[in-house]
Parts: structure tokens; C-alpha cells; sequence
């Protein structure tokens, strides 16, 4: 029913070496979330109750069904987004448009056969969510929801990506709008929480919403009320609604399928021959030779380094790169917007009122820088260039600094607001406690040494995620695999760690109940940064690197979190966020140096000393 381009990834998705990995790897993971859980409810060194059983059984499903949730989102829609912008950067798109498949073929074998390995794990933890009725407190029906939320949410995050891959030429052009979209529809819809009522007063605003929200619909799930749903329940609408969103996504794709592509081109044509114009004289044909060769526009001058001036003075990733940047401003302003009403609430500002504006702004600037550093390349490669280059004159240094380089400067908009973000915490007084009753240049004064702190850790991060894209993508031929390492890698250690953090601190467990689950957390981080820095071409370096960077990042927010930045507990973040830099910066150094002196090696084209 949907083509011979699902009929293959169905046939070549359990031939993968990493599918039964994967697989195995997931339980695990959610095998270890079960015993970190366990050990913070009630622990090893008692029997449990039957409501202690209990307890732990719900909050346990509460636990994975968020985290899955969250991943889900995420994957599924930058999965769809590269199954079809790796097409596009092949130039084998338009080979699927001259053939005798239906434009619903199509677009609908990409989108799935993209979501079936994410489908797949789904249909894995079922079996590990119905194991959990056996421990009580949770329903059968439960446990149903939560699956229809979450293959839901998968199938809707995929048409979104997919819808806007075939919209846009550009791979980065493609996730980063994806990425922002998603960001952009969660946030208007936990908007309508405050302005729905103001809009209509009889409308059941929280039904409403938990149609819309992925994250309110599973949290319907988890926590259902006493006497049952009168009527539908939220999950039930959610899914329909879902349904509805797809079916839209997915009819206005087939509908421009052939409209937006090939995106139009201008295509060169050929000079007359004197045969074909013979009333032509040498000086038209002067003429005519000069239009058909030469470019439009005055002459430009090439810089020193050409990879440099490519990347700025060019329109290498797509020619309407202000969409992206107008989505990130819309999605800037309601961060904002919610950070600075969390410092103005009535009752006082929370403990950690700058990570309500810190945190998830330099997540989405994080993942955005990356996505760009590692399409820097793919698309070079996809494209033919990649090889070009590297028979040219062009210096490794020329070649990775003037990636980097060009990197950082097209996502100046993405990194400068973080940066500014932070300083306008200083002046308020949210970095660390002050007095009450000083002016802003006291709170501006006291606030200095936590803000060069926060300030130097955001601009070693995102380095490290502009060294990481170059480092994975030069690394790795397949570009939907390289771009999964490098935005999965800072995806994991921000969103990842923070999570590892709440799981082990939750319900105030001690360190002494909760050292096994914080080693195991530490080995996956561990095992997971040395895949994907060296996996194929080991070094000491890169194994030091993937071992102390997640060891950082636990140290710093552990330091934190204990700290309680902008209370009278108070502690100075400047250690925390130096052992994070140096963690970090050594990883750079780790990654650049081989790219810089041994350019072929570190791309794996020359043969090694021992094999002849």
C-alpha cells in the first residue's frame, strides 16, 4: 500500500548492525531507570509494603513515560526531516520523482520507514510498561493510553519533520526549522493555560490543552481522577487530534510534493553554435560567450581563506536563511517572556530562576549550532563537493578553521542571546543573592564573578558543539548517521544529564542508596561520548576526553544544584564552571589537533603505517 520505498526499509531496518544493539540498549536503559527508582522510594535494605509496591510502580511508569515522550519527540522529527533532506543533498530526490510512484508513495513511504526504528523501540517498552501492572497502582487502560500518546506523538513530530524537509532544500535549513516548530507549537500550546480563559470563559481550557499538548495528554494519563473521565478521555482526543494534524501535514506535502520540487533552479543554457545563429557576428558572439560564462553580479573578491569566504559572503545553506533565524526569534521571545515573569512572581522569585531562561535557551542554541557544524559537511559530501576540495590547495587549517569560523558566524543570532541572557540575570540579581534594596549596579557588582563563569562555560559549549559536528561528520560517511551522533551527543549531555541528575536526587535519596544507579549513569555517558568521538579510530586523547566531559558535567551541576544560585545558601559556581571549561576545552584540542596535522588520517582516505 505505501510503495516499494517502505517495502525496503522494512526489509533493511532488522539488517542494521545496530538494530538488536539498539534494542538491548534501550531496555537496559529503562532497566536501569527501574532500579534507580526502586532504590530512591524504598531501597535494598528492607522488604517492601504492598503500597511501598505500589508507589513505586506508578512513579516508575510516571518516570518512563515522560522520558520516552521527551526522546520521541525529539528523534521522530529530526529522523523524518533527514530521511528526506539526505535525498535532497544526493541529488537522488528527483530520480524518486521520475519514477512511476505515487506522490503518496512517496511521501509516505519516507515518513515511516524514517519512524520505524523509533516505532520499533516504542513496541518494545510495551511489554516493560505492562510488566510494571503487575507491581499495582497503575490500570491497564493506563498503560494503553500512554502507547496511543506516545506512537501519537511519534507519527505527528515525523509529519511535521517530514513536511518541512520537502518544503526546504537546505538539510540544516530543514532540522532547525523542525526543531524550532516543535519548540514553537509546545510553547503556544501551554500559552493557552493563560490566555484561553481571557478568550472564552466557558471553554474547558485544560481539555482543550491536553488535546493539543503531548506533555498535558500523558500527564492526563498518569494522573486520571478518582471517579473516572465523564466523557472522552483527554488521551483518546489527543490521538484524534494528532490524527488530524498528520492527515493535514501529510496532504499538503503530497499536494506540493511536485511544486517545491525541484525547488526551480535557474538552469544555464548552452551558447549558440555559428551553424544555429549564423547571422551572428564575432563581436555578439564576444558577447554572448561573456553572458553564458560569467557570473551575475560585479566581481568579488576571494579572501585568503576560500572555505572562510564561502561560508560567509555566500549563500551556502539555502537561500532563505532569515526563516530560520524569524522562527528562533518567535521561540527567543517566549522564552523570555516566561523567564522574566518567573522573576517577577508575585511570591517571590524560585531558587533557580535563572535556569527557567538559561537553560532551555542554550539547549535549543546548543542543538541549532550543532545541526549547522555537522550539515557543513554532509552537505559537501552528499553533494560532491567534499572530494573536490580536498584535491585543491586548501590547507587542513584553512579547511577546519574556516568551517568553524564560518559556523559560528552564520549562528551568531543563536549564540549572542544566551550570552545577553545572562548578563540581564547579573543585572538582576539572579545569578547569586545580594542584599535587598541594592541598585542594579550592586546587583551588577556582585553578580560579575558568576556571570564571567556562566558566560565562559557557554562559549566553551558551544565550541565543543561546533568542534563535535566538524569532528563526527568528517568522521562518519553516512550523513543521516553523523547527524544523529552529533545533535543525540548534546542532546544527552544537557537534556540527558539533567534528567540522570533528578532521578538520583528525587525524594531526596542520599548518595550512599543511589551509588549504583550514579555509576551506571556515568558509564553510559562514558560509553556513549567514546563511541561516537573514536569508535572506529581510537586515540588516548579522545578516550581521556569522553571519560572526564561527563564527569564534568555531572560535577557542575551537582555544585549547583547544591549551591542554590540566587538564595542566601548561595555558593560561588566559579569552580564548577572552570572544571566544565577545561573538561571541555581539552576536548576541542582533542578533536581539532587531528583534523588540523593529520587531515587525511582523521578522515580515514591513507592507509596506516601497519597495513602496508
Amino acid at each position: 500500500m505505501l510503495g516499494p520505498i517502505f517495502s525496503r526499509e522494512v526489509v533493511t531496518v532488522p539488517r542494521r548492525s545496530g538494530h538488536h544493539s539498539t534494542r538491548a540498549a534501550f531496555v537496559g536503559l529503562l532497566g536501569i531507570l527501574g532500579i534507580t527508582t526502586w532504590q530512591a522510594t524504598v531501597g535494598f535494605a528492607r522488604d517492601a509494603t504492598l503500597g511501598e509496591t505500589a508507589g513505586f510502580g506508578l512513579l516508575l511508569f510516571q518516570i518512563v513515560a515522560f522520558v520516552q515522550l521527551l526522546l520521541t519527540l525529539f528523534f521522530a522529527a529530526l529522523s523524518a526531516a533527514g530521511a528526506v533532506s539526505q535525498e535532497k543533498d544526493r541529488r537522488t530526490f528527483v530520480l524518486l520523482l521520475l519514477t512511476d510512484m505515487r506522490d503518496y508513495e512517496i511521501v509516505l513511504g519516507k515518513l515511516i520507514g524514517a519512524l520505524l526504528p523509533i516505532l520499533v523501540l516504542l513496541f518494545v517498552s510495551a511489554p516493560v510498561l505492562a510488566m510494571l501492572l503487575l507491581l499495582g497502582g497503575i490500570d491497564p487502560e493506563q498503560v494503553f493510553q500512554a502507547l496511543l500518546v506516545l506512537l501519537a506523538s511519534a507519527v505527528a513530530a515525523g509529519s511535521l519533520g517530514g513536511l518541512v524537509a520537502l518544503w526546504r532544500d537546505k538539510t540544516y535549513q530543514a532540522l532547525a526549522l523542525s526543531v524550532l516548530f516543535l519548540v514553537l507549537y509546545i510553547c503556544l500550546t501551554q500559552g493557552l493555560g493563560s490566555v484561553g480563559p481571557g478568550l472564552s470563559a466557558g471553554t474547558d481550557w485544560a481539555t482543550v490543552r491536553a488535546w493539543l499538548d503531548p506533555f498535558l495528554a500523558m500527564q492526563t494519563v498518569l494522573e486520571p481522577p478518582a471517579g473516572g473521565w465523564s466523557g472522552i478521555a483527554p488521551a483518546y482526543g489527543f490521538v484524534l487530534v494528532m490524527l488530524a494534524w498528520c492527515g493535514l501535514m501529510n496532504g499538503v506535502g503530497i499536494w506540493k510534493l511536485r511544486k517545491w520540487n525541484p525547488s526551480g533552479e535557474p538552469i544555464m543554457q548552452r551558447e549558440l553554435t555559428a551553424a544555429e545563429d549564423p547571422e551572428s557576428d564575432e563581436a555578439v558572439a564576444a558577447e554572448k560567450r561573456a553572458k553564458a560564462h560569467a557570473a551575475p553580479g560585479e566581481l568579488r573578491r576571494v579572501w585568503p581563506n576560500p572555505i572562510l569566504w564561502r561560508e560567509v559572503r555566500t549563500l551556502a545553506y539555502g537561500r532563505r536563511p532569515l526563516l530560520v533565524k524569524f522562527a528562533f526569534g518567535v521561540v527567543l521571545a517566549l522564552i523570555l517572556w516566561f523567564a522574566v515573569s518567573e522573576l517577577n512572581r508575585p511570591g517571590g522569585r524560585p531558587a533557580f530562576a535563572a535556569a527557567y531562561g538559561l537553560v532551555p535557551l542554550a539547549v535549543l542554541s546548543l542543538l541549532l549550532v550543532a545541526a549547522q557544524a555537522v550539515t557543513s559537511v554532509t552537505s559537501e559530501r552528499d553533494g560532491g563537493a567534499l572530494d573536490v576540495l580536498l584535491v585543491t590547495d586548501v590547507s587542513p587549517k584553512e579547511f577546519v578553521f574556516g568551517k568553524l569560523w564560518g559556523v559560528l558566524y552564520n549562528c551568531k543570532e543563536y549564540v549572542i542571546p544566551p550570552l545577553l541572557l545572562a548578563v540581564f540575570y547579573a543585572v538582576r540579581g539572579a545569578l547569586t543573592r545580594v542584599p535587598p534594596g541594592a541598585n542594579p549596579t550592586e546587583h551588577f557588582a556582585a553578580n560579575f564573578g558568576p556571570l564571567v563563569a556562566v558566560v565562559g562555560a557557554l562559549v566553551v559549549l558551544f565550541g565543543f558543539a561546533t568542534a563535535l559536528g566538524l569532528h563526527v561528520s568528517l568522521r562518519i560517511s553516512q550523513s543521516r548517521m553523523a547527524i544523529a551522533h552529533t545533535l543525540g551527543t548534546v542532546f544527552f549531555l544537557s537534556v540527558g544529564t539533567l534528567i540522570s541528575i533528578y532521578l538520583i536526587v528525587i525524594n531526596g535519596g542520599s548518595f550512599a542508596n543511589q551509588w549504583v544507579s550514579f555509576i551506571s549513569f556515568l558509564v553510559l555517558g562514558i560509553g556513549g561520548l567514546l563511541y561516537v568521538l573514536s569508535a572506529d579510530r581510537p586515540s588516548p586523547a579522545l578516550t581521556l576526553a569522553s571519560i572526564v566531559c561527563p564527569l564534568a558535567m555531572f560535577y557542575c551541576i551537582v555544585n549547583v544544584l547544591i549551591g542554590r544560585p540566587g538564595t542566601d545558601e548561595s555558593s560561588d559556581p566559579l569552580v564548577p564552571f572552570l572544571v566544565l571549561g577545561a573538561a571541555f576545552g581539552f576536548t576541542i584540542y582533542a578533536m581539532l589537533l587531528p583534523l588540523v596535522t593529520e587531515f587525511d588520517v582523521a578522515l580515514g582516505r591513507t592507509a596506516q603505517p601497519n597495513e602496508g
